[in-house]
C-alpha cells in the first residue's frame, strides 16, 4: 500500500511538472500563463485522479477508434482527459489541440520516469539474487 501510494505522489508531482512545462513550452495555447504553483499542483492532482477514476471508462468506450486508427486515438483520448482536468481547476484555461500536445508531453513524462523506476527496482533485485 505505501508503494502505490508514493508512486501515486511520484505521478502527482510528474503531472504538476509536465502541465507546468507544457504552459511555458506552449504558452499560446494556455489562456492564463501566470497560474501559481499551488495552481499546477492542483491541476497535477485533478488530472491524477481523472486518469485513474475516468480514463479507462474513456478508453472503453473509445476502442473501436483506438483499434481503427491503431492506437492514435489514445493521443485523443490523454487530450481529452487533459481538457477535462484543466477546465475543473479555476486559473487554467487551454485549447483542444493544446491538451492533446500537454498529454503527449506529460506521457513522455510519466515514461521516462517509469523507466527510471524500473532501472532501479532491476538494479536492487539483482543485488539481492543469490
Amino acid at each position: 500500500m505505501r508503494k502505490q501510494f508514493a508512486l501515486f505522489l511520484l505521478r502527482w508531482v510528474a503531472n504538476s511538472f509536465g502541465l507546468w512545462l507544457a504552459s511555458r513550452l506552449l504558452s499560446g495555447s494556455f489562456m492564463d500563463t501566470d497560474a501559481t504553483a499551488v495552481t499546477f499542483l492542483l491541476a497535477g492532482l485533478v488530472l491524477s485522479l481523472l486518469n485513474s477514476l475516468i480514463r479507462p471508462i474513456i478508453v472503453v468506450l473509445a476502442l473501436p477508434a483506438i483499434v481503427l486508427t491503431l492506437g492514435l486515438f489514445t493521443l485523443v483520448v490523454n487530450g481529452i482527459v487533459v481538457y477535462i482536468a484543466l477546465k475543473l481547476v479555476p486559473g487554467l484555461d487551454i485549447s483542444f489541440v493544446g491538451s492533446i500536445i500537454t498529454g503527449m508531453l506529460i506521457s513522455l513524462i510519466n515514461y521516462a520516469i517509469s523507466g527510471i523506476l524500473e532501472i532501479r527496482n532491476n538494479s536492487t533485485q539483482e543485488k539481492y539474487q543469490p
